[in-house]
């Protein structure tokens, strides 16, 4: 056995002195200059072995960690630090905001200075957590100090908070050009996005896309980083125009990106959700095969997040759209258990939001429990009222598909801001009386003209609604009420078409209303002189101007239908070919087309008993018959299994064969017990 190596002897602290403490600094400011964060860090670790409470070393250690994505490390650094006097809070809030623990990362900002620096970051958490009106005002306090890059967060503030309409006038108060930069271009491209300006946003984005070009080209990038760095821009396009109504262009842009895989995380999933959207219920395997990518399953039973970092890199409302077509797909394809389970996780993840009561509701309505639906829309609804127009009318909803009309009326009658008007109180109305609540549904109405007499905005919508209130009082046998509402509209209005509603309701109630009333209607012109005895007995009555007219059109009738008469000749009948119309023979048989054992010729055939009858002697025919057994027996064998042709075979067979009926019984009498 070859003997060991000996071990080499390794250098001790007390044979090897470190170096120098200022050499060892001048080291660390040199690696962090050249951006070699990773030896700074273990340079840091040198200093600390000799100095172990230096609050620059540590302070350049925790700035290396977070260069290099050590979060981690970080965090353990700063844990290890806090019995020292070193204030590293804001280190820690940062660490903790790109751990998206945003949050605590909010807290632990509370106790410094409102510096720049610090109400940057306070910004960006503020983005993040979706509480954009506080953001758009740390970025707003900010403006006079130097930042770079402020105005374009603080018009994506106001995106993102539904300011849109602010972003034009927010860029000409800071005196800077929607094209100053490509990020710049891209969220003004958002802003008209969000006003509905679909062209003006198109044209913007391609000038944002060649500004990036270039500028790009000129930090001399390879062509993949430069796809990688417009990729935002290439799915903004793209959903533009889907916008429009390109479907296949955009479809194709879609699927480029995705194929490709240039491009960073958020937007291949913005890319991947905007694609199941267009493609709705069609596919449903590959849109899930693509949501499961972005997704995956936490430990417990029922958390859910997004793969690759993208919890942290997309919007609340973007990760929100993501789960809701997930769900959505689930549902079309039936998969009610991960639907079910998907929803019962989404209220803990997007506690501020409607949607997770919404897509709970459209689980329980595909499992038919509209009743349980309506049931927790309600309780949401009355739970925070401030959200509640959504609720009330998706309740609203699947209350009248389920056919429950008092309900659906009573969650329209609960949005405050939408009952007054017409459609609303069209459809509340005619909820109401497929409910049979006629009282109900005359109270809409009267609130509604009340409502509209007091607001002395929009008459035209006053006039619409006791129009329809007259004509449903009618409906249902209250004339005087109608007669009023009538009336009321004749004196206000001096609608034509009311007075006419006013004659004919009141003729049943008040004649002599109905007589003064009927003075205003004006006279149709052509109508001289009308008997209404001989017009009640006849169906109705013409307009007719004059006897003239009457007289023209008689002859104008009658001269058509001379010429009409005139044009008609008769055509020679055709014959077939070789008929002689003058010889044509027998004629056909009136029953050729019925089968022929229901035509009345139709004979049965007997059968010829004669041909049973056997010539000759008793034996020969014994015999004979003895003959036919025997072969009976081998052609019913030989039928039975393919090549067995000769007799004995065939025997030896049907022995075989008759040995194993009564096993064949027994085994079913036993299947039956």
């Amino acid at each position: 056995m070859a003997p060991k190596p000996k071990p080499k002897p390794t250098a001790s602290s007390s044979s090897q002195p470190p170096p120098p403490i200022e050499d060892l600094f001048t080291s660390l400011n040199l690696h962090i200059q050249r951006s070699q964060f990773e030896q700074a860090v273990k340079v840091a670790d040198q200093i600390l072995l000799v100095v172990p409470s230096d609050e620059d070393a540590i302070r350049c250690k925790v700035v290396a960690l977070i260069k290099e994505d050590r979060i981690d490390d970080a965090l353990s650094t700063i844990q290890a630090s806090q019995r020292l006097p070193i204030d590293l809070s804001f280190f820690k809030a940062y660490c903790l905001y790109r751990q998206n623990k945003l949050d605590e990362s909010l807290e632990s900002l509370k106790s410094q200075e409102g510096s720049s620096t610090t109400m940057l970051l306070e910004s960006q958490i503020l983005y993040r957590l979706g509480k954009m009106d506080a953001c758009i005002d740390i970025y707003q306090k900010l403006q006079k100090s130097k930042i770079e890059s402020l105005e374009i967060n603080l018009v994506a503030g106001l995106v993102s908070a539904g300011r849109a309409s602010d972003v034009q006038g927010t860029l000409d108060a800071l005196r800077v050009k929607a094209t100053s930069s490509f990020e710049m271009a891209y969220n003004t491209a958002c802003s008209l996005i969000e006003r509905s300006k679909y062209k003006d946003a198109e044209q913007l984005l391609l000038s944002a896309r060649r500004v990036g070009q270039e500028t790009l080209m000129e930090d001399n990038l390879a062509d993949d980083e430069i796809e990688i760095e417009l990729a935002p821009l290439a799915v903004q396009l793209a959903y533009v125009q889907q916008l429009l109504g390109n479907t296949p262009e955009a479809m194709e842009a879609y699927i480029g990106i995705i194929n490709r895989n240039l491009a960073d995380e958020s937007s291949l999933a913005v890319a991947v959700n905007n694609l199941v959207a267009l493609k709705g219920p069609k596919d449903i395997s590959d849109s899930l095969r693509k949501l499961d990518r972005l997704m995956e399953k936490g430990n417990g039973a029922q958390s859910f997040q997004l793969s690759n970092g993208l919890e942290s890199k997309l919007s609340p409302k973007q990760r929100e759209t993501i789960y809701t077509n997930r769900v959505l797909l689930l549902l079309h394809a039936n998969r009610m258990d991960q639907a079910r389970e998907l929803v019962a996780a989404l209220p803990d993840m997007f506690a501020d939001s409607v949607m997770p009561v919404l897509l709970q509701a459209a689980v329980l309505v595909r499992e038919n429990k509209s009743g349980k639906a309506e049931e927790i829309l309600g309780q949401f609804a009355e739970k925070f009222p401030h959200k509640a127009k959504v609720v009330l009318l998706a309740r609203a909803q699947i209350a009248a598909v389920a056919g429950h009309p008092q309900i659906a009326a009573e969650s329209l009658s609960k949005i405050a801001d939408i009952q007054h008007l017409p459609a609303t109180v069209a459809t509340i109305v005619s909820l109401k009386e497929r409910a049979g609540d006629i009282d109900g549904a005359e109270a809409v109405f009267d609130s509604a003209i009340q409502w509209w007499s007091n607001a002395m905005t929009e008459d035209n919508k006053l006039t619409v609604i006791m129009q329809e209130a007259a004509s449903f009082k009618l409906k249902h046998g209250r004339e005087k009420e109608a007669a009023r509402l009538y009336e009321e509209l004749v004196k206000s209005h001096g609608s034509v078409q009311a007075l006419i509603g006013l004659v004919t309701t009141a003729a049943r109630v008040d004649v002599d209303k109905a007589e003064a009333y009927e003075k205003q209607l004006k006279p149709l012109p052509g109508l001289k002189g009308v008997d209404v005895e001989s017009l009640e007995r006849t169906s109705g009555a013409k307009n007719i101007q004059s006897d003239s007219r009457v007289g023209i059109t008689e002859a104008y009738e009658e001269s058509k239908n001379k010429e009409k008469a005139k044009k008609k000749r008769k055509r020679k009948p055709r014959y077939p070919k070789g008929f002689d119309p003058a010889n044509p023979g027998p004629p056909p048989d009136p029953e050729r087309w019925l089968p022929k054992r229901e035509r009345s010729s139709y004979r049965p055939k007997r059968k010829d008993k004669r041909a049973a009858q056997v010539r000759g002697s008793q034996g020969a025919v014994v015999r004979e018959k003895h003959e036919a057994a025997g072969s009976d027996t081998s052609a019913n064998t030989s039928n039975s299994k393919s090549d067995q042709a000769t007799t004995s075979k065939g025997s030896s067979q049907n022995a075989v064969a008759s040995q194993s009926k009564p096993s064949s019984k027994s085994s079913k009498k036993k299947s039956r017990k």
